[in-house]
């Protein structure tokens, strides 16, 4: 599974960090952003739910 960000959407709420912390963080600013070697996806069910989780919809994920 591939994790795309949109950042212009991105409004920091953080729900994907809560959901699925071992795929997601915020950065610096407060926006959404992968921990390290995260870009490829693991614990799809979490990083799923993250997705449906984004109030903005800024979270895609396409099977790879």
């Amino acid at each position: 599974m591939r994790i795309d960000i949109d950042h212009a959407v991105c409004i920091g709420a953080g729900q994907c960090a809560l959901t699925a912390p071992e795929v997601f963080t915020q950065d610096d600013d407060g926006f959404s952003a992968l921990l390290p070697g995260r870009e490829d996806g693991h614990d799809g069910p979490l990083v799923r739910e993250a997705v449906r989780a984004c109030p903005v919809s800024a979270i895609a994920v396409r099977d790879s």
